[in-house]
């Protein structure tokens, strides 16, 4: 096998950059998913911020990322978000954004979540949040996470049961390697620093539409996209795979949301067989019994210590190193209470989501929010 692909999502869950090359880190490709968006609601009570997310914010598809790195004439680099609105006459409009923002004079907020594994964020001001918040037609803020971190969704690589939420138990399941080697901390991605796809499952994908219709492939929002497997559908038991000089830890399968019926042209729920696509992989993708309401394509992965700071380059050649007799269970942890509870929260709001699909909203876009993959 060998990398096809290489992608980044500055800003969490709008449009990738590929990549030719990259670094690899503990926390990810450098500068990915360091920027997010909440929609801002006020009432009496105050305010509430909302995570923002393709699948329950799809003309979030609509938003195109570019970057400049850093280099001696400019040590901060550039971000340029492009917006391709949808409504009248609004053309494109592109903002540039500090790609490393100095955070000393950028307000602080505490606490803000994401899957209940809050971090403190910097409040990039009120010129960028004018920008998108006259783009979406509500309020929004635009935030930098900087050096700031989120816990890690492993209960016990945090040493902690305080986190009870269902969310909490989405990555429990670690293979031999031990707790010790990975990483602790998380920035704006849901679950891990890495999300690996194949290119030979996505050709059975593909086949579930119409003659001459592709599933786009960055859709499933992927960091490192792999062509030539043997078998559609073998990743599933893939838990380790090294790239050259990189080692990564393939821990979880990635269970899939409506974000993939997004047609990203309009930015809406499609509207042809591409925007029933999670429903025809529900008919024998639900292969993962901790999930097993969602669909399956990918694997999550951590960054094995040793190659930290490693590059990898599309073509560089990818073998799998390590696989697991079995495929991996979301969310198990044997022997906890707390994982028996939180599991029952997530067979209940994946078969909701699931009974919400049979009758046929997944046509219109419906998204129960228990529904996740990294966006």
């Amino acid at each position: 096998m060998k990398v096809s692909n290489l992608y980044i999502y500055p800003v969490k869950s709008l449009r990738g950059i590929a990549l030719s090359q990259s670094e690899f880190t503990r926390l990810g490709f450098p500068f990915d998913r360091r920027f997010m968006l909440y929609k801002v609601n006020r009432d009496d009570a105050g305010i509430k911020y909302v995570k923002m997310q393709v699948s329950q914010f799809p003309e979030m598809c609509l938003f195109h990322t570019d970057i400049e790195h850093p280099d001696e004439n400019d040590p901060w680099g550039k971000l340029f978000v492009t917006y391709s609105g949808i409504k009248p006459n609004s053309g494109r409009e592109t903002i540039e954004v500090p790609l490393i923002p100095e955070t000393g004079r950028l307000e602080v907020l505490k606490d803000m979540d994401l899957h209940h594994s809050p971090t403190n964020v910097h409040n990039m001001g009120e010129h960028y949040n004018k920008w998108f918040s006259k783009c979406f037609d509500f309020e929004v803020l635009f935030v930098y996470l900087g050096a700031n971190r989120r816990k890690v969704l492993f209960p016990e690589a945090n040493n902690t049961q305080e986190n009870k939420s269902w969310m909490s138990t989405i990555t429990s399941y670690l293979p031999s390697f031990g707790y010790d080697k990975i990483e602790k901390n998380l920035t704006f991605s849901d679950v891990a620093p890495y999300l690996i796809v194949s290119k030979t499952s996505l050709r059975d994908v593909s086949g579930r539409l119409p003659d001459g219709e592709d599933m786009d492939i960055t859709k499933f929002r992927p960091n490192v996209i792999v062509e030539g497997a043997d078998e559609e559908w073998e990743e599933d038991y893939w838990s380790e795979i090294t790239i050259g000089d990189v080692k990564l830890h393939l821990i979880h399968n990635c269970a899939r949301c409506s974000s993939i019926n997004i047609d990203y042209d309009t930015g809406k729920p499609g509207t042809g067989e591409s925007g029933t696509i999670l429903k025809k992989l529900m008919k024998d993708r639900r292969v993962d019994p901790g999930t097993k309401w969602s669909p399956i394509f990918g694997r999550y992965g951590f960054l094995d210590p040793a190659s930290e700071g490693q590059i990898v380059t599309v073509g560089d050649e990818a073998t799998i190193t390590n696989r697991n007799e079995e495929r991996s269970i979301f969310g198990e942890l044997p022997d906890s209470n707390i994982i028996e509870i939180t599991n029952r929260e997530l067979s209940l709001a994946r078969y909701i989501d699931y009974l919400s699909y049979q009758i046929g909203d997944a046509s219109s876009g419906t998204q129960n929010e228990h529904s996740m993959q990294l966006q």
